[in-house]
């Protein structure tokens, strides 16, 4: 049997507590692993920030994270965080392997049978080059509407700690994404967030017609296991509590519902 305090962590980072989403897929592909989740909660939402800013934030925040725990890889579970610094995290600590998360545009083209896609993220994840780039790469053939939320993710968070949520809140921000042209009508919606998976239930209960919802949790998750491969298990960090994995809140104040929260998916508070 593997020695799970043995092998360097896997670092899982994003804004909230959307890539616990993320951080599910991955525990299922790597159960010999141990993880360290940061939730850059001090600075969310990631859309209020300008992105220089935010940039700047990010990766002084990294040049901390990889000196404390020096994990294996790091997960960037988070779309809008991605699109923005992912390169540029990558020149900064170029020994360091990162996973982005990026929209899932190139499956969405290849599953659609209509034409019709959407996608469904941050306005600051809609707003972004990086994405319009990946439609003309990928989905060219494709009619792709960009619909950009502020509200979605908070409401996510707030489900995903209480257990509850506006459906017709949820109606109003998914309303865009669903759109008809000659007799066809939008069959995929891309959710280009870490946060929107967890309020899938609602999505489908308060669409005006059945579509694919596609969460890329998975395909991150199996791309972190084939980097592993070639890195080495073992170094030095911070020593991780024996059992559950590790949570990490940039602004160290957890309410009650969030600890619950944690403790549900196997976390313990650093």
């Amino acid at each position: 049997m593997n020695d799970r305090s043995s092998h360097r962590p896997i670092l899982m980072f994003d804004s909230g507590v959307g890539g616990l989403t993320v951080l599910r897929e991955a525990r299922v592909l790597m159960p010999d692993r141990r993880f360290v989740y940061v939730a850059d909660d001090a600075a969310f939402p990631y859309g209020a920030w300008e992105e220089p800013a935010l940039k700047r934030h990010i990766l002084e925040l990294f040049a901390k994270l990889l000196d404390r725990f020096t994990p294996a890889i790091s997960v960037i579970a988070c779309n809008t965080a991605s699109t923005l610094v992912i390169d540029a995290l990558r020149d900064r600590f170029p020994g360091h392997p990162f996973v982005g998360m990026v929209p899932a545009i190139k499956p969405a083209a290849e599953r659609t049978r209509s034409g019709l896609v959407s996608v469904l993220a941050t306005p600051g994840t809609v707003k972004r080059q990086y994405t319009r780039d990946l439609i003309s790469k990928w989905a060219s053939k494709c009619h792709v509407r960009l619909v950009g939320s502020d509200r979605l993710a908070p409401l996510a968070e707030i489900y995903m700690r209480d257990g509850f949520v506006d459906e017709e809140a949820v109606r109003a921000e998914i309303a865009p994404c669903f759109v008809e042209r000659d007799e066809l009508r939008t069959d995929i919606v891309v959710l280009a967030c870490t946060h929107y998976p967890f309020l899938a239930n609602r999505m489908r209960k308060t669409a005006p017609w059945p579509v694919d919802w596609l969460d890329p949790a998975e395909a991150i998750a199996r791309r972190a296991v084939s980097l592993l491969a070639d890195i080495d298990p073992n170094g030095r960090g911070e020593v991780l509590p024996e059992g559950a994995d590790l949570a990490v809140f940039t602004s160290n104040r957890t309410d009650f519902p969030t600890r619950r929260l944690l403790q549900g998916f196997g976390l313990a508070m650093s």
